[in-house]
């Protein structure tokens, strides 16, 4: 009599890859790409190495997975903010976006690519390109966003869009660098409130 059970092909994957993979963002959001070890990785992600390297890769191809979704589920705000009718309007999303996502959960402090971008040595090297040119993307749609918003007459004519856009992208910088440093979060409301009371109005 056959089998009605037909057998099993392959060995099943014994972990959850997305979960596995939020794991490894926390531990690289908290520790940076240089600070955070295959062992504690490995251990936080409930796998082995050589499943890592497996499913992942090595440890720079799980940072760079990391880091998309990073962009994807927690930097989400910022193509809303993009599309906001007005500049003052983008500028608020941003900023509102930052501050509740740096003080409005259990997610590690700190932007992660500021926190893996400080690594110097040269094996590091590549990542730390990698996340300046992820910024350097983000800073170039925004440079594009206040220079039509100045086309449309929703800036000021002595306003330079590239500057107005590094003034704002340095304030963000600033509210992960405080939130890290624990400063508390009706401070930083304070701040976004002055940054977008001084923004400058056609």
């Amino acid at each position: 009599m056959k089998n009605a059970s037909a057998p099993v092909r392959g060995r099943p994957r014994e972990f959850d890859p997305d979960k596995a993979l939020a794991a490894a963002l926390e531990i690289f959001w908290r520790r940076g790409y240089e600070g955070a070890s295959l062992a504690e990785l490995t251990e936080a992600m409930g796998i082995t190495k050589p499943s890592l390297y497996a499913c992942f890769g090595n440890k720079e191809s799980l940072f760079r997975k990391a880091l998309d979704l990073y962009e994807r589920d927690k930097l989400c705000y910022v193509k809303s903010a993009l599309e906001a009718p007005t500049a003052k309007e983008v500028a608020e999303r941003l900023l509102r976006g930052a501050l509740a996502m740096q003080c409005g959960s259990t997610d590690p402090k700190g932007c992660m690519g500021v926190i893996s971008s400080v690594a110097s040595t040269s094996h590091a090297e590549c990542i730390r390109e990698e996340i300046l040119a992820r910024r350097a993307s983000s800073d170039h749609a925004l440079v594009e966003r206040f220079e039509r918003a100045k086309e449309e007459g929703d800036l000021p004519p002595g306003v330079e869009p590239r500057a107005l856009a590094l003034y704002l992208s340095t304030i963000l910088q600033g509210i992960a660098v405080q939130a890290g440093s624990g400063v508390a979060e009706s401070r930083l409301t304070q701040l976004v409130d002055t940054t977008l009371a001084m923004w400058p109005s056609a």
